[in-house]
């Protein structure tokens, strides 16, 4: 296999990568380097080998070595595929901002994405939008520790599940732009006094952190510019550090706090544009991962049922719910309605959205089919003792629901669906829709007035899971047929809008400080106060799942 547009299919990580996050790479034009470009490489690498050999972590030369990383010359990305390889990793080239959740899925897969822009002359010492040297002379030596990579490919498996908030992104933006404005030659003083306070603005109005934003800080404080070792003589292996011949040697006088590593580290807010007044020191490697855990075990993605679900309809991005079955919805969630004992009983999203099983798009049930959303009750169902995923054909003919026949499904919740049944679908072995046409659904809800909703001779899914997951959605969730295969979902569109906007800034990438996906939704309308009339104009469905 040979390299194409950028991208080196001859490195197994790399070829690897779905195709909706290989579109984000682009060849590196090593030609366009001018001679000062190699200048300011060369001046750099010899002053940090130079320093570094005593203050570094020791596998950072290790590093160096083992991925063959030039003193002489900018690298060539298709060279340290060629030795990435060796540690089953890979490296792309990239062009301008890449979304966060994108990033961090490339890590998931073990691919670097390696800014291809050179640093001005007059910030040879400390850069404020990441370059080729803090991406190929900073990230890529310390991955040859198997801990490490081990670490930082769960890291991006972590992130791409994270959920991020609006004014998460709107600080990001306002960052990215600011280190733009700073990188530049000749930046107006005004206009950078001016994106200064507006970033100073937004930290102040964040209000409450998402996952993301609090994620990005523990990536931030490790990957980016952590200490390993002792307080009283910590070593550097941060890529932002060893990037920064300025800032590895401040780094260490007494005037920067040194403070033990710990999930606390999620409070510490951070400032791109400028140097560090605080750093943490993990132990080892193995404690970085162990507090990656610990916060990986407070998300929505691992915590499910209501609190997970709650936390998607905060965060106002595309979101995955899957149930216990395996089915999975994605969308942006707007709306969930509990019972008595506060358990969810109906979840629904708005605006296009998408369902799936285990990471794949069920055939028929894309955005261009829930366009306007999607809705499902959830909860074990009457007349039962069996999980709903686990019913066998006969359990379901004696519970009347048969194909092509009229049936009535009802729900411990209240919820009742009825009409002809249409589709059983199953996956391995297991029930995950029921589609119905000609359907009414009605509920007794909290206050036991009855309502009833009715889709206009279209078809209906039924349902469910008395307990649910929540997941952000990866970029994008569901591939049509597996992962050689890139298929649009909730978030591919709005992601590539917000790519080519942002990308006009020329060969200028921000620091990675947020995230910001978009989403939408599918067929009923159910406010607050109860149900109201189906605003269905062709038919859906609505997922079943297990009861725990």
């Amino acid at each position: 296999m040979k390299s194409e547009g950028g991208i080196s299919y001859s490195n197994a990580a790399v070829a690897a990568t779905p195709k909706h996050l290989l579109q984000f790479a682009v060849d590196q034009r090593y030609d366009d380097y001018t001679s000062v470009d190699h200048a300011v490489w060369r001046f750099i690498m010899r002053q940090n080998v130079f320093f570094l050999k005593e203050y570094a972590h020791k596998v950072y030369f290790k590093g160096l070595l083992n991925t063959g990383i030039s003193f002489d010359r900018i690298p060539r990305i298709q060279e340290m595929n060629d030795i990435l390889a060796k540690i089953d990793w890979g490296a792309v080239a990239v062009d301008g901002f890449i979304p966060p959740a994108a990033f961090m899925e490339f890590q998931a897969y073990k691919v670097l994405v390696i800014a291809c822009d050179m640093r001005q002359i007059h910030h040879i010492e400390y850069t404020p939008a990441p370059d080729i040297v803090h991406e190929a002379a900073g990230h890529a030596p310390i991955i040859v520790d198997r801990e490490y990579s081990n670490y930082l490919q769960r890291f991006g498996e972590v992130g791409a599940k994270a959920m991020s908030s609006k004014k998460d992104f709107e600080l990001y933006q306002a960052i990215r732009h600011l280190s733009i404005l700073k990188e530049q030659p000749n930046s107006d003083p005004k206009e950078v006094e001016g994106a200064t306070r507006l970033v100073e603005h937004r930290q102040k109005t964040l209000g409450e952190p998402s996952e993301m934003a609090l994620l990005s800080r523990l990536h931030w404080w490790t990957v980016e510019y952590g200490l390993i070792g002792t307080l009283e003589n910590p070593k550097i292996y941060g890529a932002g550090l060893l990037s920064s011949i300025g800032e590895s040697v401040s780094c260490l006088e007494p005037a920067v706090k040194k403070i033990p590593y710990s999930i606390d580290a999620q409070n510490c807010a951070f400032d791109i544009t400028t140097r560090q007044p605080q750093l943490f020191v993990c132990r080892d490697f193995k404690h970085l991962a162990e507090v990656l855990e610990e916060f990986a075990n407070k998300m929505a993605f691992m915590v499910g049922g209501l609190q997970g679900i709650n936390k998607a309809i905060e965060c106002k991005n595309v979101a995955t719910c899957e149930y216990s079955s395996g089915f999975q919805v994605s969308g942006v969630f707007n709306e969930v309605i509990t019972d008595k004992k506060n358990s969810p009983i109906y979840l629904r999203t708005t605006g296009n959205s998408a369902l799936g099983f285990r990471d794949k798009e069920l055939e028929g049930h894309g955005i261009d089919y829930h366009k306007e959303g999607f809705g499902s009750p959830v909860g074990k169902w009457k007349h039962t003792s069996t999980s709903p995923e686990l019913l066998t054909n006969d359990q379901l003919h004696a519970l009347g629901i048969v194909e092509g026949k009229k049936a009535k499904l009802d729900f411990v919740s209240g919820i009742a669906v009825s009409g002809k049944v249409e589709k059983v679908l199953r996956r391995d072995g297991k029930l995950l829709l029921i589609t119905f046409s000609n359907c009414t659904a009605s509920c007794s809800i909290l206050t036991g007035e009855l309502t009833t909703w009715r889709s206009a001779s279209e078809s209906v899914l039924s349902l469910t899971a008395r307990q649910t997951r929540m997941l952000t959605i990866r970029w994008p969730l569901f591939r049509k047929n597996g992962p050689s295969k890139f298929h649009r979902t909730p978030s591919a569109s709005g992601l590539r809008i917000f790519t080519r906007r942002c990308a006009r800034s020329a060969r200028a990438k921000p620091a990675r400080n947020g995230s910001a996906k978009s989403g939408r939704h599918s067929r009923p309308n159910i406010p607050a106060i109860g149900y109201c009339p189906w605003k269905s104009l062709r038919s859906s469905t609505r997922p079943v799942s297990r009861q725990s």
